[in-house]
């Protein structure tokens, strides 16, 4: 009977989302439901709650700062113009084919959604393949693989999460996470390659393309940390693919060239600054001077020369105002679920499956992402239960986060808010029942290969 109370805060919300209900109502009916089962349920919890909230305040302070600030500078270039005239210029350098949609797709869009996150990297990625050339369902398509790197989405309040969560530190799982991406990032690569020419040669070019994206971003997490890494191999890839192109140059417009040097300053700032409290052995507060919660701002603020437009804060807060409450919503949810012991029943309940769980954890994470529609909420919901399971069974935990934390970024991109922004970026909203069949049975291919993966642990 505990078990069956023990899944209820987290299976409500997942059928309230099934049924339309909005996110945050979801998250709130979850909430709701594990605060009176601690209550009449788990009495002893109560006393733990609040010394817990007070160790997770920081970490949900950061990666909503984290949120806000990507939206706002995303906002501020996409207004003034950088962002097209970004596009404008990468168009110009690769000219059409194969090699020019791979650097989109394991280049371009990565790169964005790495620095801005929550989907901002379509926004970018799919018009530039319209002006690549490509039909607009194709575009949507293909648009929607770029959406591969999502642990790193946001500078990674995701993947820093499911580390608190699971008691991991965010290195070690950002560098966990990176190797095990090998999986996404080339089975995105050859799609693309084959949907845009069908032949061994392309799939092979989509292979290596992923392979560089998962070596740079690898080398990343080892050198500069987990929350620049994303963006880090993603500059990487394009850099190469452009020199693969071998086009002249052409000019980037002035606007182009202060949107790249303000992310070159956002970059520069986590780099920089996480380096020095390495050097000097500072920890604590000093931290978030290497935070993107501060970095994504002084971008924006350094862009604009002062505040940006009011209509850049306007949509930037009008976002927010839809993301932050539902993210920190599904945190607070697994913080409940975590300090009121229903988080480590329901893991003992499930581990009972013993190994046979192994395969069907990373569908279980997928799942999460897919409903919630982000890698942050999925995490604050599933992560802590997760990691109970892994130490039950006995498996590496480190590994076994990493396969959920790859599940649960990867599905992002067949749920419903993604299909609906790629078909209409491209102009297809008539494709979009296709489009929607593409990413589920795209995401399913890479999720089976992790099942598998989880499902070699318990023989390794």
């Amino acid at each position: 009977m505990s078990i069956l109370l023990s899944l209820l805060p987290i299976l409500l919300p997942i059928l309230a989302l099934l049924a339309g209900i909005r996110s945050l109502y979801a998250a709130l009916s979850g909430i709701a439901t594990a605060l009176i089962i601690m209550l009449t349920a788990f009495p002893h919890a109560g006393t733990e709650l609040w010394p817990a909230l007070a160790r997770w305040l920081p970490v949900m302070s950061e990666v909503l700062l984290i949120v806000g600030g990507g939206l706002l500078l995303s906002e501020t270039l996409r207004l003034n113009g950088a962002q097209a005239a970004l596009a404008d210029w990468i168009a110009a350098r690769t000219g059409h084919g194969v090699q020019a949609v791979l650097l989109v797709v394991h280049g371009v869009t990565p790169f964005a959604e790495s620095v801005t996150g929550f989907g901002i990297g379509v926004t970018i990625g799919i018009p530039l393949l319209i002006r690549l050339g490509l039909a607009p369902r194709r575009a949507a398509m293909i648009g929607l693989l770029g959406l591969c790197a999502v642990p790193w989405g946001s500078m990674a309040p995701g993947t820093l999460i499911a580390a608190n969560m699971s008691g991991l530190t965010l290195r070690d799982l950002g560098l966990a996470s990176a190797v095990l991406s090998v999986v996404p990032f080339t089975i995105t690569g050859m799609i693309a390659a084959w949907l845009v020419q069908p032949s061994g040669r392309a799939v092979l070019q989509g292979l290596v393309s992923g392979l560089v994206l998962t070596l740079a971003v690898t080398l990343a997490n080892a050198v500069f940390g987990t929350a620049p890494a994303g963006a880090v191999g993603a500059v990487a890839v394009i850099a190469l693919h452009l020199l693969a192109t071998r086009r002249a140059d052409s000019p980037l417009a002035p606007m182009g060239r202060r949107g790249l040097r303000a992310y070159g300053l956002l970059l520069g700032g986590v780099l920089v600054a996480g380096g020095l409290l390495a050097l000097t052995g500072q920890s604590g507060a000093l931290h978030y001077a290497a935070s993107p919660a501060l970095w994504l701002f002084v971008a924006a603020l350094w862009f604009c020369r002062g505040l940006p437009p009011e209509a850049a804060r306007a949509l930037a807060w009008r976002a927010f105002g839809k993301v932050a409450p539902v993210t920190a919503a599904f945190l607070f949810l697994g913080v409940l679920m975590s300090v009121s012991g229903m988080a480590a029943l329901l893991a003992e309940g499930l581990s009972g499956a013993g190994k046979a769980y192994l395969p069907a954890s990373p569908f279980v994470a997928a799942a999460g992402g897919f409903i919630t529609g982000s890698n942050t909420g999925a995490n604050a919901m599933l992560a802590a239960t997760q990691a109970g399971i892994a130490r039950a069974l006995g498996v590496d935990l480190l590994w076994f986060m990493a396969i959920h934390n790859v599940a649960a970024s990867f599905l992002l991109m067949a749920s419903p808010g993604k299909i609906e922004m790629a078909v209409q970026l491209a102009g297809a909203p008539e494709a979009r029942a296709e489009v929607q069949r593409f990413a589920l049975k795209v995401a399913a291919a890479v999720v089976a290969c992790l099942a598998l993966l989880s499902t070699l642990q318990a023989v390794l």
